[in-house]
């Protein structure tokens, strides 16, 4: 399974961007897909997270209420939607999957660089 994130790049404090994340690969069985972020010098943080059944959604603190995930099933495809972005959102934002049935394993994508200017 391999994880594409894109959609990431510099924008000023207020703007919007949408990160998209695709997955790939044989017999995807794909059960939640989501969002993590890295600050410089911090921990990896959740963000968002989506399952593909319901299509039920859970945000992090940072996320709530400027932050929407959704997802397209048939394109094996998640979404970030920011809005109102502010310089602290300044991360590398990985996008990751739970995939398989009965037994799942979790997989990440290599990450995409989004800067908020002040």
């Amino acid at each position: 399974v391999q994880l594409q994130a894109s959609g990431g790049g510099l924008v000023q404090a207020g703007g919007s961007l949408r990160l998209s994340c695709v997955a790939s690969g044989s017999s995807l069985s794909i059960n939640v897909m989501g969002w993590y972020r890295q600050r410089p010098g911090e921990a990896r943080e959740y963000v968002a997270s989506i399952t593909t059944t319901d299509g039920s959604t859970r945000y992090g603190d940072s996320a709530k209420g400027r932050f929407t995930i959704s997802r397209d099933n048939a394109k094996n495809t998640v979404y970030l939607q920011m809005d109102n972005l502010k310089p602290e959102d300044t991360a590398v934002y990985y996008c990751n999957a739970n995939v398989g049935r009965p037994s799942t394993n979790w997989y990440w994508g290599q990450g995409t660089l989004v800067t908020v200017s002040s």
